[in-house]
């Protein structure tokens, strides 16, 4: 079972699909009885990061997400849902993150460091490199394209758990893993098979 945790953020339902579609029984919710009850539990969203925590803290969910993670149940983070497992974003000018990991979110510039332009939102198809193994990467092509919508970034404090990053204007550390957590800044069930791989492997971890 895949508890998918309902905060009122965007995205759930293809969230959703993408696992029923890999015939994983699934459940959207947020009573800590049901998400403990799962194999696995995922954290998804679009959306502001200091408004997803006070919904987050409004229905409770934080000790339930520090519960999961000291359990050792397998806890997939994506968009959103990875920024939010980082110490703070400078979104609207600053909110404090769950703290489960250490790093920060910050704005993607819209330079790089030779001046070129960027458009933010990053939003489209970016390709990824993998400075390290990652269990999500399993039996993936070399510099596989993912589907990106995200206007700011993490910057990871600890650089060893990075498993993925992309570049656009600045190189952004596009999923980690930490023990039983893992994370993506990407869609993956938007990114096609690359996507539906990706998935299939947090489903075997």
């Amino acid at each position: 079972m895949v508890a998918i945790i309902d905060y009122d953020a965007g995205n759930i339902k293809s969230v959703e699909k993408a696992f029923q579609y890999l015939g994983a029984d699934t459940v959207v919710t947020r009573d800590p009885k049901e998400i403990f009850k799962a194999d696995r539990v995922v954290l998804p969203g679009v959306g502001a990061f200091a408004d997803a925590m006070k919904r987050i803290d409004q229905y409770g969910i934080r000790e339930s997400i520090r519960e999961v993670v000291d359990k050792e149940i397998p806890f997939l983070g994506i968009c959103l849902g990875l920024q939010l497992l980082f110490d703070s974003s400078d979104e609207l000018g600053g909110a404090e993150g769950l703290g489960i990991l250490r790093g920060k979110i910050q704005l993607i510039p819209s330079t790089d460091s030779e001046g070129n332009a960027y458009k933010v939102p990053q939003i489209g198809w970016n390709c990824l490199k993998f400075p390290r193994e990652g269990k999500l990467f399993k039996n993936l092509p070399e510099d596989p394209y993912v589907y990106f919508v995200h206007s700011h970034y993490l910057n990871a404090a600890d650089k060893g758990i990075v498993t993925a990053t992309t570049d656009y204007s600045v190189t952004i550390d596009a999923s980690v893993e930490s023990g039983n957590v893992f994370a993506c800044q990407f869609h993956p069930e938007k990114s096609a098979e690359v996507g539906m791989q990706i998935l299939k492997n947090f489903l075997a971890v």
